[in-house]
């Protein structure tokens, strides 16, 4: 294994930051600690990077234990913090070479580049670059020393959607070269995506864990029908539609699950056409993570 953590607790004063979970991770695979802001994600990957020490459990990386002062681990792991900050008036290219003088040996600035798709902005300016651009080289910095395994806190949070795929690719690319990855998100989608396994957390415990379509497989053998409404609906009368099993309120939105879309569809066209039903839109999915995450809290993940 090349994460192994066993009851981990953190408290800050008062507050439970992280409430005694477990989890591994295992060579080679990329591995999401998922949840809002707040639910202690941060917290956990700050231990098992040595920057906060833990009230109690045990954690061990790369089969060794993390601590502010264990130089030789940190020297094995590659870093992308939430917030990282750059020398603006650096290049592109003299950033990666700057940080590569801090390790014994480092990978080629050229590569690195190549592999962050950053090639054509060697010599820009880092204060000139786009957040998408910026979140690449922060990820490059994180590579420079070749590491065994690669924590990433948030990688793409603020990013637009192109900007955020193309850090996808990136991940794909260092899990083809072997790299174990791990990475917090609060974007089911993007766990869904990338992550062979995932840690869903909640409140600093962990909800659920597993393959994402094990997760979702668990709970859903229906298909998501989102209702948007303008005014209150009868919650009981949606529950007893054609194919209805189970109804989530929340807000102005109303989620059914049916194991025949359909009839559903047919019944919710029809009251919404007789006026019992104050639709606004409608659309019918898959369940996803979004929902397991839905089914065990009762509410979203908020960005």
């Amino acid at each position: 294994m090349v994460i192994e953590v066993e009851g981990l607790v953190k408290r800050y004063g008062e507050t439970l930051a992280v409430a005694g979970i477990s989890f591994t991770v295992e060579r080679g695979e990329v591995f999401g600690l998922l949840g809002p802001n707040g639910a202690g994600k941060t917290t956990t990957v700050e231990c098992l990077e040595g920057l906060r020490v833990p009230d109690s459990g045990e954690i061990r990386v790369l089969g060794e234990p993390p601590s502010p002062t264990n130089y030789a681990l940190k020297a094995r792991l590659g870093i992308q913090l939430q917030d990282s900050a750059f020398f603006p008036r650096l290049t592109v290219a003299e950033t990666l070479s700057t940080f590569a003088r801090f390790y014994p040996q480092a990978r080629p600035v050229g590569e690195l580049l190549e592999l962050v798709a950053l090639s054509e902005k060697r010599r820009s300016l880092v204060k000139d670059l786009s957040g998408g651009q910026r979140q690449r080289l922060a990820v490059a910095l994180a590579l420079v020393n070749d590491p065994e395994l690669l924590i990433l806190d948030e990688p793409t949070a603020g990013l637009d959607p192109q900007a955020r795929h193309g850090l996808w690719d990136v991940i794909r690319a260092m899990q083809a070269e072997g790299k174990t990855v791990l990475l917090t998100t609060h974007y089911m989608e993007e766990a869904e995506a990338l992550c062979g396994r995932v840690a869903i957390m909640d409140r600093g415990e962990i909800i659920a864990l597993g393959a994402p379509t094990e997760l979702i497989a668990r709970l859903f053998k229906e298909t998501a029908v989102e209702l948007e409404l303008t005014g209150k609906a009868d919650l009981d009368d949606l529950s007893a539609l054609p194919g209805v099993s189970r109804l989530v309120p929340e807000d102005d939105r109303i989620v059914l699950y049916t194991s025949d879309v359909p009839q559903t569809l047919a019944a919710l066209t029809t009251r919404a056409a007789q006026g019992s039903l104050p639709l606004r839109d409608l659309i019918w999915r898959r369940a996803s993570l979004e929902d397991v995450y839905l089914a065990l809290t009762g509410r979203r993940i908020r960005e």
